[in-house]
């Protein structure tokens, strides 16, 4: 959400529509709360399946959908997919916690306005919702292409061994339990792991156990029990 763009046409002299399309009840009403406190946004409908919210889209005819990217019976991108073949009016922004730049690409092009995480503040998911309402996208292609062009490798010069200690952290293994894993020394492990954090630029374990676990959710597509 680096480059704003400005598109003709959208004025919002009234409550803008919200549609929230989550697989977790949990997640969708807490942000079902956050935009119910701005007196400008009115949440219209709910789906927590991709089927759901294609029905429910087309009934209530929303101004903006705010979109995760994994669903039981699709993905969120199958719905922009989905909603861009009909040309329905709604706005969609995705809210996920994945952030992905595969799935960044493929939002841009299913027609998404906007790639929020999940870990944003409450006020600003209704400013993005805002924003999108108003015309303007926060995503491009020189959004992408910048973020690949940062996107450098931090294991790029581990050993082999420091390699096999990062992806066993990553697996929630104990100092001790990777140490019996690999027949080597408790102490071996701990200098194997402060050697891969100054390589990668972290300060503790469990930043390389985020870290393992943001690679792995690279298959966005696939169902999770989060």
């Amino acid at each position: 959400m680096v480059h704003v763009n400005k598109n003709n046409g959208y004025h919002c002299d009234k409550q803008i529509t919200v549609m929230i399309i989550d697989d977790h009840e949990i997640v969708r009403r807490g942000i079902a709360e956050i935009i119910e406190r701005a007196e400008d946004l009115k949440v219209v409908a709910e789906a927590g399946t991709v089927a759901d919210a294609l029905v429910r889209a087309r009934l209530v005819d929303p101004d903006v959908v705010l979109v995760d990217l994994q669903l039981p019976d699709g993905t969120g991108i199958d719905i922009l997919r989905e909603l861009k073949a009909e040309s329905a009016r709604a706005l969609p922004v995705i809210l996920t916690s994945f952030d992905d730049d595969s799935a960044l690409a493929e939002a841009l092009s299913a027609g998404a306005k906007a790639f929020v995480l999940k870990s944003v503040r409450g006020n600003e998911i209704a400013d993005v919702v805002r924003q999108v309402a108003s015309g303007q996208v926060l995503l491009d292609e020189r959004t992408i292409t910048a973020r690949k062009a940062d996107a450098n490798d931090p294991t790029a010069n581990l050993t082999p061994s420091e390699r096999k200690v990062l992806m066993l952290i990553g697996d929630g293994l104990s100092n001790r339990e990777i140490g019996d894993r690999l027949g080597v020394a408790e102490k071996t492990v701990k200098n194997h792991i402060t050697s891969l954090l100054a390589k990668m630029g972290l300060q503790r374990r469990t930043q390389v156990a985020a870290w393992v676990a943001g690679q792995r959710v690279a298959s966005w597509r696939t169902p999770t029990d989060n």
